[in-house]
């Protein structure tokens, strides 16, 4: 038996997601991100599905994700979010760097002398995250002066796009715009992006040249406020493990560490083959269920380095050959990914990194068979 996680990943599901932000950015050029190995779908597989749909780019966080992309035979263009090591590997892989500081621009300017070139840039302001970007148009125009880069993007980050009050993402847009404005008016016009998930189906007025969404591309809404609406994606990951054991308690037996599930009844008992070692939270303690059988079995005691268990009194006839979901739907039953992060008090972006990170991936075209809730 292999231990953990299996994702089956529905490929269709994905390009139903894509298309669903292409309608309602009416067709702009999408930066598809696929960071952090696809949010834990496997980044080259992703990519190559986003490159034979002709998105305008792929992002990446890191040097070292863009060099896995390209040695799986990626060819699309690829923005490199963060990463200022290894210049050198910009110019030999054809990646577009992020420029967020000045030392950051300098870094690359050298590089590029030192070929002889010029380096496509994508210049990022920090119009209100606090976390990277140049602060004031001063610092831009630095950046400009430099004779080896070109700025062929903006771009920005939105702080809180997913909330209904749009007062600071307003504020983050007129930041934004000063500098785009003032940019135009000396004859330049760089790809401007600033739209994240959130933002692509809840600010409109901030779609400008490109989109640049994550989370949705994999089928989850990132609002949770009921203020906006998400529609028409599909959740593209469904998480699963095997039964180790299917056991018969007595009642008042105790169940996994610390004894903080006691049985009050003669109880069943599926020992699932997975744990927090393989991204299954330990927060799911007594806080979370599981499908088997296209039923909801609730997670009793705490979820251990490499075991969970689960109580299913209440389900006829599972055995160990049955498997529980984790994530995704059984029949007429679904744990979303919003389920788990809110019982986990987290959010659905870690959900899937975690589930997806060591899990064996399974990729296919599953048809759609009744309404999925993200």
């Amino acid at each position: 038996m292999h231990r953990g996680i299996t994702a089956e990943i529905d490929l269709d599901a994905a390009l139903n997601n894509l298309e669903a932000i292409r309608k309602t950015v009416n067709g702009l050029p999408v930066i598809a991100v696929i960071k952090a190995d696809a949010y834990g779908h496997g980044a080259p597989e992703m990519a190559r599905l986003y490159e034979d749909a002709e998105v305008h780019t792929l992002a990446v966080a890191f040097v070292s994700e863009a060099e896995e992309l390209r040695e799986s035979g990626i060819k699309a263009p690829i923005l490199v979010l963060f990463d200022i090591t290894e210049p050198d590997k910009y110019i030999k892989l054809g990646l577009t760097p992020v420029v967020h500081s000045l030392k950051s621009a300098e870094v690359f300017n050298h590089e590029a002398e030192k070929h002889n070139t010029t380096i496509d840039v994508h210049i990022k302001v920090d119009t209100g995250m606090g976390r990277l970007g140049l602060l004031d148009k001063n610092e831009v125009s630095q950046v400009l002066a430099m004779g080896n880069l070109r700025a062929a993007g903006l771009m920005s980050h939105f702080s809180e796009a997913d909330i209904a009050d749009p007062d600071f993402v307003n504020l983050q847009l007129l930041r934004f715009n000063e500098i785009r404005s003032s940019l135009k008016s000396e004859g330049l016009n760089p790809l401007c992006h600033m739209s994240n998930s959130a933002a692509v189906f809840g600010c409109p007025e901030a779609h400008m040249d490109a989109v640049r969404p994550g989370l949705v591309l994999y089928g989850i809404s990132p609002f949770t406020d009921g203020a906006h609406q998400a529609p028409g994606l599909r959740p593209v990951m469904r998480a699963s493990a095997k039964i180790v054991s299917v056991r018969k308690l007595e009642a008042g037996r105790p169940v996994s560490y610390g004894r903080t599930f006691v049985t009050k009844r003669p109880t069943r008992v599926a020992v699932l083959a997975v744990g927090y070692a393989d991204g299954y939270s330990r927060l799911f303690s007594n806080n979370a269920e599981v499908l088997i059988k296209g039923k909801r079995a609730p997670i009793i005691g705490r979820v251990c380095m490499d075991l969970a268990m689960a109580d299913v009194t209440d389900i006829e006839g599972v055995t160990e050959k049955d498997d529980a979901v984790l994530l995704g739907r059984d029949g007429k039953e679904e744990i979303t990914a919003g389920e788990l992060a809110a019982r986990a008090s987290t959010i659905p972006y870690e959900i899937l990194c975690s589930l997806g990170r060591m899990a064996r991936r399974q990729y296919s075209r599953i048809p759609v068979t009744g309404e999925h809730r993200v």
